[in-house]
């Protein structure tokens, strides 16, 4: 006789990374439509104490009760997904799955911060609507749930939660924009353009970049965050530098330098250097700015003019340093190393910046 075995102990919830069971219990009006349930029977079943729940336009919860948070992420991407002809499959066999379950549509500020992992950022649950980012040109809006977001051009977006999301920069523009100016918004905007760096999560150049594009650099509160976030981004740039120059072995330089001729002209401002070798090292983070043109022109020339006495310039991002560290440090040792290779370079006068 076969020994009966115990049933399998129950399953726990899974995280949100799963949103299966929201996919099967959220369906639009012509999901349903497809499986043999009319419009008029899909709204009866919503009446009060029905079975089923209208959560936006055109979009239902197929159970009683508070729609939990994927679900109403699930809901707001489904309203703002571009409706497939008919008879074309809902997911084909490449691509992401999310491109194909939500076509031009994806999650966007505090929402995607949130899925981001910004612990400064509302819990998914506690924030009233949602924000989806949609191209310009679509017909669409924002209702009950969903605050709909227009791009001319929307950013390719990432898989987070099992759901697309707006990429870090662009999310937070959205979100900025959402914001009121009070104390409260305004310390929030601090406080997530602080975490977008000082967590790794794009650099400020990218940040910078959207926000000016959503004209936002003009209110008082942003132009505050904004000074706060690009210090943040220099600190943690100088903290990888000195990071890859002690992990990979490379000589002691002297820090944060200026440059001056005997007697003469000031040369220009280096965050390392090594004078033996006469190498050096330019952290660039500037932000983008309507005079960059001229910025960088003036950038060029000095880097041309180091040049020109010999002094081997190394030009760092901090994008590159904290996705190729290796590699830069490779790079300055390469240059130290052909130090004596050289013609020996103009002398010049090093003070402490």
């Amino acid at each position: 006789m076969t020994q009966k075995l115990p049933p399998p102990p129950p399953v726990p919830p899974r995280p949100a990374r799963h949103l299966s069971g929201a996919r099967r219990r959220v369906l639009t009006a012509a999901q349903l439509r497809a499986r043999g349930i009319p419009p008029a029977e899909a709204n009866a079943r919503c009446r009060p104490g029905g079975p089923w729940q209208r959560l936006l336009p055109g979009v239902f919860l197929l159970r009683p009760g508070p729609p939990t948070a994927e679900e109403r992420l699930h809901a707001v991407l489904l309203y703002a997904a571009k409706e497939q002809p008919p008879g074309v499959p809902a997911q084909p066999a490449a691509g992401p799955p999310h491109r194909a379950l939500y076509p031009e549509a994806q999650i966007t500020g505090l929402a995607a911060l949130s899925l981001h992992g910004f612990g400064s950022a509302p819990a998914l649950l506690s924030l009233t609507r949602i924000d989806v980012l949609v191209p310009r040109r679509r017909r669409l809006r924002s209702t009950e749930l969903a605050r709909v977001v227009r791009a001319a051009q929307p950013p390719t977006p990432l898989q987070r939660a099992g759901v697309p999301v707006a990429p870090v920069p662009r999310a937070l523009a959205d979100a900025v924009a959402d914001l009121s100016g009070t104390s409260a918004g305004a310390e929030t905007v601090r406080l997530l353009l602080t975490e977008a760096v000082r967590g790794g999560h794009c650099e400020p150049a990218a940040v910078v970049r959207e926000l000016t594009a959503a004209k936002l650099l003009g209110r008082p509160h942003v132009v505050d965050a904004v000074e706060s976030l690009l210090a943040e981004g220099r600190s943690v740039a100088e903290d990888r530098l000195y990071r890859m120059v002690r992990e990979f072995g490379l000589p002691d330089p002297v820090w944060n330098v200026d440059l001056r001729m005997p007697g003469g002209p000031h040369l220009g401002g280096l965050d390392a250097y090594w004078p033996d070798q006469a190498v050096a090292v330019e952290l660039d983070t500037r932000a983008p700015r309507q005079d960059e043109d001229a910025l960088w022109s003036e950038h060029a020339r000095k880097r041309e003019h180091l040049e020109r006495l010999g002094i081997t310039v190394v030009h760092v991002t901090p994008r590159k340093l904290r996705e190729a560290m290796d590699q830069q440090a490779t790079i300055v040792r390469t240059a130290l190393m052909a130090a004596d290779d050289r013609d020996p370079a103009a002398y010049v006068v090093v003070l402490p910046r």
